[in-house]
């Protein structure tokens, strides 16, 4: 791979490249048009570890993407900085960094209700329906995309049909921001062959030609049959990732009481050494932990980085090549690779095992069994009959402009379904339920 080929300013959908306007690339456009877009705007009540409404201070997805997208800038125009003789010359290290950004802003929005509970709930209920025989007719590869739901092929879907232009380009995003969001650049077919990461894959069948599109314009080497190399920014985008859910995870740990502030301290300043800030220095009995963890953790944060740009550019030739193994902290230097590795293991043990967050992973599962059992119920008796029964077609009703043409196969018509259920946040799924089950909200 080489960067010229890699950073292409053309759009998904678009023949010609967006027209540059003064100090506004069409990078820049691909930021904008993720914020603005209702599919970003929703993450704000989705839940990324804990439950949205326990703690106001608490991080939600959309809090989550916004800082993996400060990170993922500052790392994106650092890496611009080091290597901006190998850039073309539509491309500064500024855009750089938007690009990376762009993706981070991205990278959950395909992420159904209640976290990653809700994608094992999906898959789980798929599963079940498979025996009961709902997803028979279906191709093999197509009852794969169910059985393995997975929230990055449902994000590659929003971005690239979804949103705005809806199955014409959707976000119309350019090549090289999409390049950079596919973190799983492969089909179902490789989603438990590979060893990387239990079920991930990036693309439903439905979506394979575009990513077969994307991945010829940016120059992704194809590995396999369905599979391709990754594209290098990739790397990036998933550093911030690590970074933010790293260090993050510990201080919503803090704030839920799960963890004690002395081991989270402990663990920053292991990694800060003697680079403190002033204000750190400062700081009194008085002063909340808070504010303590604020400042300590933005430090935290900037030895990261440059531990992550700096492990980049050093494996910069086989990131090219696509042969780089591991993420990038496996390839960061010392105590920030301990630092990342040992944060994530404190989540692991005291955070993920909370019993509030149990009780909200298997309200989960009851939630989204109720709609997909009445939304999948209605479509298959429709894709069955023909005309379904008067309930069926209220449920349909609901589904809107998400609703399936009865001309079309099951496995298009189950992908509505699973777009209208992945789209909603926890509290209108949650309320949709209730109200299907005939039970009042609480006053």
């Amino acid at each position: 791979m080489d960067w010229h080929t890699l950073l292409p300013r053309e759009r998904l959908g678009k023949p010609v490249h967006s027209s540059t306007e003064l100090g506004r690339s069409a990078f820049h456009k691909d930021h904008d048009r993720i914020i603005f877009s209702g599919a970003f705007r929703r993450l704000g009540r989705k839940t990324q570890v804990h439950p949205v409404s326990s703690n106001d201070h608490i991080h939600t997805r959309l809090t989550h993407s916004l800082e993996v997208g400060c990170v993922g800038r500052s790392l994106g125009m650092r890496v611009g900085e080091i290597i901006r003789d190998r850039l073309p010359e539509w491309c500064d290290p500024a855009d750089m960094g938007v690009i990376v950004q762009s993706a981070c802003l991205a990278h959950d929005i395909g992420n159904p209700p209640f976290g990653h509970s809700g994608e094992d709930a999906i898959r789980h209920w798929f599963q079940q329906a498979a025996g009961r025989g709902w997803l028979d007719g279906m191709s093999e590869e197509e009852r794969s995309d169910f059985l393995h739901f997975e929230g990055n092929a449902q994000g590659f879907r929003v971005l690239t049909q979804l949103e705005y232009h809806q199955f014409d380009g959707g976000t119309r995003l350019t090549y090289a921001t999409l390049g950079t969001y596919l973190k799983y650049p492969w089909t179902a077919r490789h989603a438990d062959s590979l060893g990387y990461k239990k079920h991930k894959f990036g693309c439903y069948r439905s979506e394979l030609p575009l990513l077969e599109q994307i991945t010829q314009k940016l120059g992704m080497p194809q590995l396999e049959d369905e599979r391709w190399a990754r594209h290098p920014l990739v790397y990036l985008m998933e550093a911030a990732d690590d970074i933010c859910y790293g260090l993050i995870d510990l201080e919503d740990g803090v704030e839920m009481e799960l963890l004690d502030y002395s081991e989270v301290e402990t663990l920053l300043l292991d990694l800060v050494g003697d680079d403190l800030p002033e204000t750190y220095r400062q700081l009194g009995p008085k002063d909340s932990r808070r504010r303590k963890m604020a400042i300590l953790r933005g430090k935290a944060i900037e030895h990261l980085t440059n531990a992550a740009a700096r492990a980049f550019v050093e494996q910069e030739p086989a990131l090219l090549a696509g042969t780089l193994q591991g993420d990038l902290v496996e390839h960061m230097h010392g105590q920030a690779k301990r630092c990342v590795q040992r944060a994530k293991g404190m989540a692991r043990e005291k955070i993920f095992q909370d019993k509030r967050k149990t009780l909200h992973e298997i309200g989960a599962y009851t939630t989204l069994e109720i709609l997909l059992n009445s939304f999948c119920g209605a479509v298959l008796e429709q894709h069955r009959q023909s005309t379904p029964s008067f309930k069926n077609q209220r449920i349909l009703d609901l589904l809107s402009h998400y609703a399936p043409d009865p001309s079309w196969t099951l496995y298009r018509s189950f992908l509505r379904v699973t777009d209208f259920i992945a789209g909603m946040t926890d509290s209108y799924a949650t309320e949709m339920a209730r109200e299907m089950t005939g039970r009042s909200s609480p006053s």
